[in-house]
């Protein structure tokens, strides 16, 4: 065993990551671990998308690839008459969500593994979010981007958060598909924009 790492420290680094963090008006704590996407705080992706996403009288949300949870069970909270479904192809990532659904006393979240929307059964909804991977690849995206189609109700809107050095990819893949996109906020790093089904 290396000099630097005793066997305190590897106890240590086994112990959850918790973060405390107020979304959209709403106090949260999560608990992370290390090899989840930004275990040590809430992103400035995801901040900046929730930011930005508004929201009425949906009655059924999805977050793809939920991660922890910031997104998704933020989306719960302030939309309490809502059904939110996360999802994420990471078991690791699934079980901390649900136990942060615990920990926040939500209950109208439903937390489950799924490459993509292909196990989460036949429900549409009235709004999905997503915060991209930056390097999943483009032929990914777009199965993503046609099965959100498919998948949302007339009306419908899908917003996403990405590097800004994807904009131009998202802008011409929602135009394709959906026949319209809006950029909501582009900024140096992280650009959101939101297409909706018609």
């Amino acid at each position: 065993m290396s000099a630097a790492i005793t066997r305190g420290t590897l106890a240590k680094l086994r112990e959850d990551l918790v973060i405390t963090e107020e979304l959209c008006g709403q106090k949260f704590t999560f608990h992370t671990t290390w090899g989840l996407f930004s275990p040590r705080e809430v992103d400035a992706g995801t901040k900046l998308l929730l930011n930005h996403i508004k929201v009425g009288s949906e009655s059924r949300v999805l977050d793809l690839g939920c991660g922890y949870g910031a997104l998704g069970l933020t989306l719960a909270k302030v939309l309490p008459s809502a059904e939110v479904c996360l999802v994420d192809k990471d078991f690791v990532a699934v079980a901390y969500c649900r136990k942060n659904a615990e920990i926040n006393k939500l209950t109208n979240v439903h937390v489950q593994l799924s490459n993509g929307l292909n196990d989460i059964g036949g429900p549409t909804f009235d709004l999905v979010a997503t915060n991209l991977p930056a390097k999943s690849g483009k032929e990914l995206y777009y199965l993503m981007f046609y099965d959100i189609h498919a998948r949302l109700n007339p009306g419908g809107r899908f917003y996403i958060v990405t590097i800004t050095g994807l904009r131009g990819f998202v802008k011409r893949a929602f135009t394709e598909i959906f026949g319209n996109y809006q950029k909501l906020k582009q900024g140096n790093v992280y650009t959101v924009a939101v297409a909706e089904k018609r």
